[in-house]
């Protein structure tokens, strides 16, 4: 049965607000409330690995450097497995800017089903993916959640835990940039983690950050499956190449990591067009370079995870 279509406020502590009262996390309050929120994020845990138990593939998808275009790749394979036939959901994780929903057609603020047990439904969206965002429960756009890291992690921990996802092929989580809070609480909370998917762009100053994201997967033990070079190159339409971000950086990162090099995703202006309009690009221009790059890496990502070959890279000299 449901109760009601849930949504927070720019002055919400988390999705439920009870959980941050003044005293009432491990750091203050009485024996009793601190062993009270124990209980209680033992409980979560618990139930985030029950609802992960029944998703085949858990993907995250990261770079440490911002603006390479990590959720428009997340919504891109998440669709293009739909396409394939496969049941697919998206967990929004970039908190400070969620973009999946939009990218999908819905309307920030647009809300989800909370059931009267207190879990809550993820929507669906053409063609046919679940999504769960933060996008989803903030009223408006110019709503900022000014969250510290211990809210953040306690967020993800509640949405891991109370999303019905119900049985998944894939889980595909788009993450923020960076190495910190998010990325280690998903990491830690997440049993049986399949996957890393890296994200770049070819200049030389994304090479350099994204590097981190290898070296947190080696420190977290966690595989990588591949690397995906985004905004690659322009094609003319007399069918010149032009390079406008630089050239090669994913496949120099895959070769001095042994990671799986992916592929490589053009620019198409079209690809902005139907993000901003709620559009699936595959859907709308099945024929284009992009769309068929953005198949081709699906058709990888499968590959590897179903033959089991990713593996954990291991990065030299690094203090333990």
């Amino acid at each position: 049965m449901y109760g009601c279509r849930l949504r927070v406020s720019g002055e919400s502590k988390g999705l439920r607000m009870d959980h941050y009262k003044k005293g009432s996390g491990t750091q203050g309050g009485s024996y009793r409330e601190v062993a009270e929120r124990m209980k209680e994020l033992q409980r979560q845990q618990s139930m985030a690995v029950a609802n992960m138990m029944k998703i085949k593939y858990k993907i995250v998808v990261m770079s440490s450097k911002g603006g390479v275009g990590k959720s428009l790749v997340t919504s891109s394979l998440a669709s293009a497995l739909a396409l394939q036939g496969r049941t697919v959901g998206v967990l929004d994780a970039d908190f400070h800017g969620p973009s999946i929903h939009k990218m999908f057609g819905i309307p920030t603020g647009y809300g989800m089903l909370a059931r009267m047990n207190g879990t809550i439904d993820p929507i669906t969206v053409p063609p046919g993916v679940k999504i769960a965002s933060l996008g989803l429960l903030v009223p408006r756009d110019d709503v900022a959640l000014i969250w510290r890291g211990p809210i953040k992690a306690s967020a993800i921990r509640e949405l891991l835990a109370y999303v019905n996802w119900g049985p998944l092929d894939y889980l595909l989580i788009d993450l923020p940039p960076g190495t910190g809070d998010e990325p280690l609480t998903i990491v830690q909370s997440i049993p049986k983690l399949n996957g890393i998917i890296l994200v770049t762009i070819p200049s030389d100053v994304s090479k350099s950050v994204v590097k981190r994201a290898v070296a947190f997967a080696s420190k977290m033990r966690t595989p990588v499956i591949g690397i995906i070079e985004n905004m690659s190159y322009y094609r003319c339409p007399h069918g010149d190449v032009v390079y406008i971000f630089g050239r090669g950086a994913a496949r120099e990162i895959a070769e001095e990591y042994g990671i799986p090099f992916l592929g490589a995703i053009p620019l198409d202006p079209r690809i902005r067009e139907c993000n901003d309009t709620g559009r699936i690009f595959l859907q709308e221009y099945p024929d284009s370079e992009a769309a068929q790059a953005i198949r081709d890496i699906v058709g990888k990502v499968i590959d590897i995870l179903e033959n089991g070959k990713a593996r954990i890279p291991e990065v030299k000299g690094e203090e333990e």
